[in-house]
């Protein structure tokens, strides 16, 4: 009885629940690598042992699956309120999805860079890459409806266009840092996107060019 009492605190102390435990693993994945953590480290660095990690998970695998789960959930999610949206054409459509796939990369920053970093060496990456690669399709099919409705320009692979742009999307895991507020890095994702980088291009709000020079596209 005195164990199951000592369980229950430890389950229940602040900062030492499955949530936490997850934040933490996911965190050192993305710094050490999920193949060089183990749970000892997430143990360690929560100042637990081994066997009160356990209580909270089965396995590294399931922390793992946590994250990328995450991710990939919020990031369905968000295509998913795009395409339910009614009146966008091809453009709003495939602009809306960029903003929102900013926004989930801000919003959920440490799991979507460990989901952009797995390699597909377990079961659970082979799972989340399947997934990934479905989003990708949605999203490459969104291109290819904004060059049939003749909104992007048609001598570049739609597949190309494709990741190239959401590539450039992905690329902000790299240097963004928690914290960030998403609509100015939206807003100016959207416009290097869309607009390109010459004066004719202007940010959302803003009236003209704002430059006064260039030939406004």
């Amino acid at each position: 009885m005195a164990e199951r009492s000592e369980g229950a605190s430890r389950r229940g102390r602040p900062g030492h629940d499955q949530q936490a435990v997850v934040r933490v693993a996911v965190d050192l994945f993305n710094r050490q690598g999920y193949d060089a953590t183990s749970v000892g480290d997430v143990a360690r660095e929560l100042g637990l042992t081994k066997s009160a990690i356990y209580h909270h998970v089965p396995s590294k695998e399931h922390l793992l699956q946590s994250a990328v789960d995450e991710a990939l959930d919020a990031l369905t999610a968000a295509l998913d309120a795009v395409s339910a949206t009614d009146g966008l054409d091809a453009e709003q459509r495939l602009r809306a999805a960029v903003r929102s796939s900013v926004t989930v990369l801000v919003d959920h920053l440490p799991a979507v860079t460990l989901l952009l970093r797995v390699h597909g060496n377990t079961p659970v990456e082979k799972a989340a890459l399947a997934r990934r690669r479905g989003i990708d399709e949605r999203l490459a099919d969104m291109v290819r409806d904004a060059v049939d409705e003749g909104v992007l320009r048609d001598d570049l692979d739609p597949l190309v266009i494709s990741r190239l742009l959401f590539g450039m999307v992905n690329s902000l895991v790299e240097w963004v840092r928690p914290g960030v507020e998403a609509a100015p890095l939206t807003d100016a994702v959207v416009a290097l996107a869309f607009d390109g980088l010459t004066h004719g291009a202007h940010f959302p709000g803003q009236a003209g060019s704002g430059s006064g020079r260039g030939t406004q596209r």
